[in-house]
């Protein structure tokens, strides 16, 4: 069974890929075909399969799981998640670009505080639309309690990162934890 705490999401099964029990995956590994790479994957239910990735297609890779025989059989799995224990994928290093990297999951549940060490909210989530990784925060302080704001996660808003404490200072741009609704007459004028 998965374990949000001990598990990482590494892709999901979108759907058969031909009539030999081959599966669509859509990934949510760094290179797409490393999926195949950490071993075998388990669902939330607790099945574990083994996953050879055949090839890249449209939305992710094609895949092969062993017991999977023909498209009735990976067309049902569509929408089952795959997991692998966080063990299994080391430690994150440094990316292109020579800066820490860390896994997605580990960023998850962190304390985003203030310089002052204030606590701005909890990280729920880290997405990346095409412009770089963004933490959505639910938002804890006065002002915004019980809101998301999308924090970018550079090196200038987000100096330090301590995985080991759960803690993110976060440096916001100007705005950024402003509310977006106008007070009372402001409008007016």
């Amino acid at each position: 069974m998965a374990d949000e705490t001990t598990d990482v999401l590494l892709g999901a099964i979108a759907g058969a890929h031909g009539v030999r029990g081959d599966v669509r995956v859509k990934t949510f590994t760094d290179d797409p075909a490393a999926i195949g790479d950490y071993g075998p994957v388990h669902t939330e239910d607790g099945r574990v399969f083994s996953l050879k990735v055949t090839k890249p297609v449209k939305g992710g890779m094609a895949a092969k799981l062993d017991g999977v025989t023909d498209r009735d059989q990976a067309e049902a799995l569509k929408g089952t998640r795959l997991y692998v224990s966080r063990e299994a994928l080391g430690e994150p290093g440094t990316d292109d670009d020579g800066e820490e990297a860390y896994f997605h999951a580990d960023l998850v549940g962190c304390v985003l505080v203030s310089e002052q060490n204030e606590e701005i909210g909890r990280v729920t989530a880290v997405h990346d639309f095409g412009a770089g990784d963004l933490l959505d925060v639910a938002r804890s302080d006065e002002a915004g309690a019980g809101k998301s704001v999308l924090v970018p996660f550079t090196r200038a808003v987000c100096p330090e990162v301590d995985i080991a404490a759960r803690r993110i200072v976060c440096v916001p741009p100007v705005g950024l934890f402003e509310d977006a609704e106008p007070e009372e007459g402001e409008l007016d004028g």
